[in-house]
């Protein structure tokens, strides 16, 4: 098992927004200065900081990695970052306007938490409000790059510890949810510094095995002789509604 404690200073470091998932959030959900955000699992407050300068909404991150959280607090004056935990929520019935959680539902489906979790989120949603689940799904995890072009040991990895888009929805329409939709973000860059990759400051990377890894490196170093690696960074935005 992954302690999140141990790497969160290479998570803060190395982790960013994702442009294609933060416009998305942006123009499909209820924010802006009078509502309320929950984010659930937010390590150390990217997305919800970025929502909070951009709209001006006031937020909760929770997340169970206090060093995380340790990280996401100087960030803002504003939000109020928590220990928690996404099968139980510690807020009242209709609190939030967006309930929130990005890279984190394969984490809470691994100890079959997710049901739980959807019934949460519908819970402590005003009527009308929208849960968002940011994910990768098999199409996703196939077509990574850079990870799965230079680590393609990871792909078999995260297939397994992944749902499926399939039953992701089944789960959100069992706990109440209509309106449900998915969107496929995509944001193309170039990777001139791999230290992120040297740092693993990618879940995946800590779940193959050292030569793999090294493997992957290598070839990656050897690639950036050449100028930037161009990359393709792909999210699975998962939308639901409370009616």
């Amino acid at each position: 098992m992954i302690d999140y404690n141990k790497i969160a200073q290479e998570y803060a470091r190395h982790r960013q927004t994702h442009p294609g998932v933060l416009r998305n959030v942006i123009e499909k959900s209820p924010v802006g200065r009078e509502t309320v955000v929950l984010d659930v699992g937010c390590g150390t407050g990217n997305y919800l900081v970025a929502l909070e300068r951009e709209t001006g909404c006031r937020g909760y991150g929770i997340d169970p990695s206090e060093e995380m959280l340790a990280r996401a607090r100087p960030r803002s004056t504003i939000l109020d970052f928590r220990q928690g935990s996404a099968e139980t929520l510690d807020f009242a019935d209709s609190s939030f306007d967006l309930v929130m959680s990005t890279d984190v539902i394969h984490h809470v489906h691994r100890t079959g938490g997710c049901p739980a979790y959807f019934r949460e989120a519908y819970r402590v949603l005003r009527p009308g409000g929208k849960v968002c689940t940011v994910t990768d799904s098999e199409w996703v995890i196939m077509h990574r790059k850079p990870l799965t072009f230079y680590f393609p040991e990871t792909v078999e990895k995260e297939v397994q510890r992944y749902p499926s888009m399939g039953t992701l929805q089944a789960m959100m329409e069992k706990a109440g949810f209509t309106e449900i939709e998915e969107d496929l973000e995509e944001f193309q860059y170039e990777l001139a510094d791999i230290q992120a990759y040297r740092d693993k400051a990618f879940s995946s990377l800590h779940l193959i095995s050292e030569d793999a890894w090294q493997r992957g490196l290598a070839r990656m170093e050897e690639d950036l002789r050449s100028g930037p690696i161009p990359c393709t960074a792909y999210y699975t935005v998962l939308w639901g509604t409370k009616p």
